[in-house]
C-alpha cells in the first residue's frame, strides 16, 4: 500500500453540487438561495439560534443542572458501613470487594455518620475529624 493509492470507499463521499450551471443541472439561477432576503446574498449571515431580534429559545429556557466529572470517581463511607466488612483492616481494595464502594471509585472518604462498635484499622483512606475520633474512640486506628 502506497499513500498516494488510498482512496475512500466507493460511495463514501458524495461529490459537491454544482450550483449556477444552468436549469438542467438542478440547481440553475438562484442556486438553491430561493429569491432574495438575506440568505440570498453574498456574505448574509447571522448568528446560529438566531431568531431575528425575538429572545432565542436557549436563551427563553432556564438553565438547569451541574453534573460534576469528580463526583463520579467520589465516595463516601459511613462509620456503620466499615462495620460490615470482614476482618479489621478497612482499605480502598477491601471497600471495593465488600460493595461498599464503586470499583471506579479513587476517592475515599470515611465520614463521622451511624456508629462504630468494633476496632477497626483504617488504611489509605480520607477520613474526617469526626470519624477519626469515632473509629479511635471504638479501639481503632487510621493509617496514612
Amino acid at each position: 500500500m502506497r499513500l498516494n493509492t488510498i482512496k475512500p470507499d466507493a460511495g463514501s463521499r458524495k461529490p459537491g453540487k454544482r450550483l449556477g450551471r444552468g436549469h438542467s443541472a438542478g440547481q440553475g439561477k438562484t442556486s438553491g438561495r430561493g429569491v432574495k432576503g438575506q440568505h440570498a446574498r453574498s456574505g448574509g449571515y447571522h448568528k446560529v439560534g438566531f431568531e431575528g431580534g425575538q429572545m432565542p429559545l436557549q436563551r427563553r429556557l432556564p438553565k438547569v443542572g451541574f453534573a460534576s466529572r469528580k463526583a463520579r470517581f467520589a465516595a463516601e463511607v459511613r462509620l456503620h458501613e466499615l462495620a460490615k466488612i470482614d476482618g479489621d483492616v478497612a482499605d480502598e481494595l477491601v471497600l471495593k470487594r465488600a460493595g461498599i464502594v464503586s470499583q471506579r471509585a479513587q476517592r475515599i472518604k470515611v465520614i463521622a455518620s451511624g456508629k462504630l462498635e468494633r476496632a477497626i484499622t483504617v488504611k489509605g483512606l480520607l477520613v474526617t475529624a469526626g470519624a477519626r475520633s469515632a473509629i479511635e474512640a471504638a479501639g481503632g486506628s487510621v493509617e496514612a
